[in-house]
């Protein structure tokens, strides 16, 4: 690689662009160094090698890799117009996601917006394009959704700029680009992450497992993309999808950031973000690396999936202590917890601040971070719950960062019930109960199993289902936990580094 690191050198103009949203990012070129060196050196001296960024926003893949091969072809193809020519015509390709990207990315990449401008440093473009790409593509709808991509008509209908028809994942669109005749050594990217979908709020449907699902098809030698980590345990839709990640051998490395920032300076992605190395030829076992601070702290080369398991153990150390939970065979916990919506009652419904004149109907509601009184003839599921004691947890929790997002149970006394803004462990007969329930929520084991599936603030059932049962008719602390289940002292240590204490739970 050329030393680009003197005193003249100015700061790279891709590192000050503002990103289009959270969920179309511009990928810093650290970065795309960092992913690039995942690769063979051998790439970059070949002069038949062809690369492809089927999702281009700002050009720096498709600029970082051109770097390379201008080095690494340098005796190959001493001169350096010819080498130039050579590269961006045979060996480089790009497909925007819009007209804006389409435009940078030539900018990048040629050094003008037009391929074949005289200020343009290949001299052998014809077209304006050049070899970076922004075909006319269209959804395709049936029953108001697109049947590619999933976009909702609705939420595309009213957007009038830009219909984001994302090329390569639209069928019209790749039979114009002719991809499926071209043979791709390494597919490489930062896709879109999701789609509005037409729900209430924010809602949204991922759509960056599509890039990775069509770029399978095209079975380039190599595959690297950097998508949200939400696959790893949960994510709306990504079941499927998880299910052919976690049993395809040829994933042959996941980078890991928990925290996005270390990657995108500026953005919140929940659940942070991971770029992966995927090798048609390989067939083994994956290399893990986890990042904090933009540093290595954990590297393990080790399956993909454990046995008997469903979705991926995101931080290596806690592989062994997982392992000796799940040997106890144990209930899981989660079979206390209830679904969403436990007494079907949406968030937006209230209660009221006094009593009814009826005091009998009279119960106590648990609503958004406050309390008020119902009617319980209004209640129509789960009502024999009512009349029992409860412990209730919130169905969001913090940010997906582990070390600080605890669960504040709540004891629910008789008559009461609450909004879908809580789950119900339990019900009980008995109060002690709840409260020795509360105490072993308390503890950072607790906490700790609970973020092998929590990775956003989303926390459903599912999310309890490493957390063992325990014997209910007396309290419970970190200490007889470690104890049962035989933890080392560096396994605890790392649960205790992963869950700072909180000294209003009790456990610091």
């Amino acid at each position: 690689m050329t030393d680009l690191s003197n005193v003249n050198y100015n700061p790279d103009v891709l590192n000050c662009l503002a990103n289009l949203s959270n969920d179309e990012v511009f990928t810093p070129p650290e970065i795309v160094n960092q992913m690039l060196d995942c690769l063979p050196e051998s790439l970059w001296c070949d002069p038949n090698a062809k690369f492809l960024d089927p999702v281009c926003k700002s050009g720096v893949f498709l600029r970082e890799i051109a770097k390379r091969l201008i080095d690494g072809l340098e005796d190959q193809i001493p001169d350096l117009q010819t080498r130039l020519n050579h590269i961006f015509t045979q060996q480089l390709y790009g497909i925007a996601i819009t007209e804006l990207t389409a435009l940078l990315s030539r900018r990048s990449l040629y050094c003008s917006k037009n391929a074949n401008s005289q200020y343009s440093i290949c001299t052998e473009f014809e077209s304006e394009e050049g070899h970076i790409f922004k075909p006319k593509s269209e959804h395709t709808w049936a029953d108001r959704k697109c049947v590619e991509c999933g976009a909702s008509q609705e939420v595309y209908d009213r957007i009038t700029m830009e219909n984001h028809a994302y090329a390569f994942i639209h069928e019209k669109a790749r039979q114009e680009l002719e991809l499926d005749k071209m043979r791709f050594d390494v597919i490489i990217g930062n896709p879109p992450y999701q789609l509005g979908d037409g729900g209430a709020g924010a809602s949204a449907a991922p759509i960056y497992h599509k890039f990775i699902q069509q770029a399978k098809k095209l079975k380039p030698n190599y595959l690297i993309m950097i998508v949200p980590s939400r696959w790893f345990a949960g994510g709306k839709g990504l079941d499927d999808f998880r299910d052919e990640m976690l049993n395809d051998k040829r994933i042959k490395e996941i980078h890991d950031f928990p925290n996005a920032s270390d990657c995108f300076p500026g953005v919140e992605i929940k659940g942070g973000v991971n770029y992966f190395l995927w090798e048609n030829s390989y067939e083994g076992e994956c290399l893990v690396t986890t990042y904090e601070n933009k540093k290595i702290i954990s590297q393990m080369k080790r399956p993909l999936k454990e046995q008997g398991l469903d979705i991926f153990i995101r931080y290596n150390e806690s592989i062994s202590i997982l392992r000796k939970v799940l040997a106890f065979k144990e209930k899981s916990f989660s079979e206390l917890v209830s679904s969403r919506k436990p007494f079907g009652l949406a968030t937006n419904i209230k209660g009221k601040p006094t009593l009814y004149i009826d005091t009998k109907g009279n119960i106590t509601l648990y609503q958004n971070k406050e309390v008020a009184y119902f009617d319980r003839k209004n209640i129509f599921i789960n009502n024999h719950w009512i009349d029992k004691y409860k412990v209730l947890v919130p169905k969001a929790i913090g940010s997906g960062d582990s070390k600080v997002d605890y669960i504040k149970p709540i004891l629910a006394m008789p008559r009461s019930a609450c909004t879908e803004t809580y789950l119900v462990i339990g019900p009980f007969d008995d109060k002690k109960i709840c409260e020795n329930v509360m105490t072993y929520i308390n503890t950072r084991f607790f906490h700790f199993l609970l973020t092998l599936k929590k990775n956003t603030q989303d926390a459903p059932k599912r999310v309890y289902e490493f957390i063992p049962m325990q014997d209910f008719s007396k309290s419970w602390n970190d200490k007889e936990l470690y104890e049962k289940y035989g933890l080392s002292k560096d396994e605890i240590k790392y649960i205790e580094e992963m869950v700072l204490p909180n000294k209003e739970l009790g456990n610091g």
